[in-house]
C-alpha cells in the first residue's frame, strides 16, 4: 500500500459523507494505491454506520470502532496500527482540512522530508482558540527547538518508519514532530488551507492546552534526559544542596562570631531542609540511571538511515 489516510472522529456524522467524496476526488487522480482508515473514538451518533455504508461502494474505505472515547492519541495509535501505507497522512474529520492539499504533502516527502506538518496560516477559528494556540506553539518552539508554527494541526504526513519508532500515548500526538526531530528525522511544514467548521462544534476546550503543557514537560524529559536522568534530577539536587550548605555555613559563622543562638532561627532549618531535599534529588537521579541502564539494554539510542552490507 502506497498511502494511508488515518482519520479519527468523534460525533462527526454530518461531515463524513462529504469528507469521503472530497478525499476520493483528491486521491483517485494520484495513481497510487491508498486506503482511508476511519477510527470512531466512541461516537454516539451514526458516524460509523456511514463509514460502513460507504465501504460497500469503495473497498479502500476501512473503519475501526473503539469501545469508548479513549482520546485522539489512542484513536491515532489504533489507526496507525491497522494501516499499511508506506506514507501515513492524518487529518481531522470536521471538513476544516482540505484533501486537495495531500499532493503537496507528498511532494515534500519526495523532496526528502520524513515528516510534514500542516500550518493553518490563515485560521478560521474564534479568538478563544487562536490566541491560546499561538502562545502554546511559541512556548513549544522555544523549549523543543523545533521550528514549527502549528504543533496542534492534525493535518500531517509521515513516513512509516517515523511512526514505527515513536510510541504514542497520553496526549503526545501533537508532539510527534518534536519526538521525531529528537530521533534526527527531517521535519518540515507547509501552509495549508483551513476552512470554517460547518457542522457541530469543536470537541476540545481550553483544558487541552493545560494538558498539553504538562505533556510538553514529558516530551522534554523523553528527548533530553531519557538516557541521562541523573542530569535532570542531579542538577537540581546539587543546586539545592549547595544553597542549603551556603545557608548553614553562614549560620555557623554567626554562631562562631558569638551572635545569638541559631538553633531556633527559621533560616537554619531552611538550610537543613535544602540539603536533605538536594541529597534526595541526587539519589533519585542515581536510581533513575540504574533503572535506565537495566531497562534500555535492548533499545538503541540511534536511528539507522541506510546500511550498505
Amino acid at each position: 500500500m502506497d498511502l494511508s489516510i488515518v482519520i479519527p472522529f468523534f460525533n462527526e456524522a454530518e461531515s463524513l459523507s462529504e469528507l469521503i467524496s472530497r478525499l476520493l476526488a483528491a486521491l483517485d487522480p494520484l495513481g497510487q494505491s491508498f486506503e482511508i482508515v476511519f477510527v470512531d473514538d466512541g461516537s454516539n451518533d451514526d458516524g460509523f454506520e456511514i463509514v460502513r455504508r460507504e465501504r460497500t461502494q469503495r473497498p479502500e474505505i476501512k473503519g475501526i470502532r473503539l469501545r469508548g472515547n479513549f482520546g485522539k492519541a489512542a484513536a491515532l495509535a489504533a489507526g496507525f496500527k491497522h494501516s499499511s501505507g508506506d506514507v501515513v497522512i492524518t487529518m481531522d474529520a470536521d471538513l476544516q482540512d482540505d484533501p486537495q492539499e495531500i499532493p503537496r504533502f507528498l511532494e515534500q516527502l519526495d523532496a526528502g522530508l520524513d515528516l510534514v506538518s500542516g500550518w493553518k496560516q490563515v485560521r478560521h477559528d474564534p479568538l478563544d482558540k487562536t490566541l491560546p494556540s499561538r502562545l502554546f506553539n511559541a512556548v513549544t518552539r522555544l523549549l523543543t527547538g523545533v521550528k514549527l508554527h502549528d504543533f496542534n494541526c492534525g493535518f500531517k504526513a509521515y513516513r512509516r518508519e517515523v511512526l514505527a519508532e515513536i510510541p504514542l500515548y497520553g496526549e503526545l500526538h501533537r508532539y510527534i514532530p518534536a519526538l521525531a526531530a529528537a530521533r534526527r528525522y527531517r521535519v518540515g511544514e507547509i501552509a495549508v488551507n483551513h476552512h470554517p467548521r460547518r457542522h457541530g462544534r469543536s470537541k476540545y476546550g481550553l483544558e487541552r492546552y493545560f494538558r498539553g503543557l504538562l505533556d510538553l514537560l514529558t516530551v522534554l524529559t523523553l528527548t533530553r534526559y531519557s538516557r541521562r536522568p541523573a542530569h535532570l534530577f542531579g542538577t537540581g539536587g546539587i543546586l539545592l544542596a549547595l544553597a542549603g550548605m551556603g545557608i548553614n555555613l553562614y549560620m555557623a559563622g554567626l554562631w562562631l562570631a558569638g551572635c545569638r543562638p541559631i538553633g531556633n532561627r527559621p533560616l537554619f532549618f531552611l538550610g537543613i531542609l535544602l540539603v536533605i531535599v538536594g541529597v534526595q534529588f541526587i539519589s533519585l537521579g542515581l536510581l533513575a540511571e540504574l533503572i535506565t541502564r537495566i531497562g534500555s539494554r535492548d533499545e538503541q539510542p540511534y536511528t539507522v538511515a541506510e546500511q550498505l552490507d
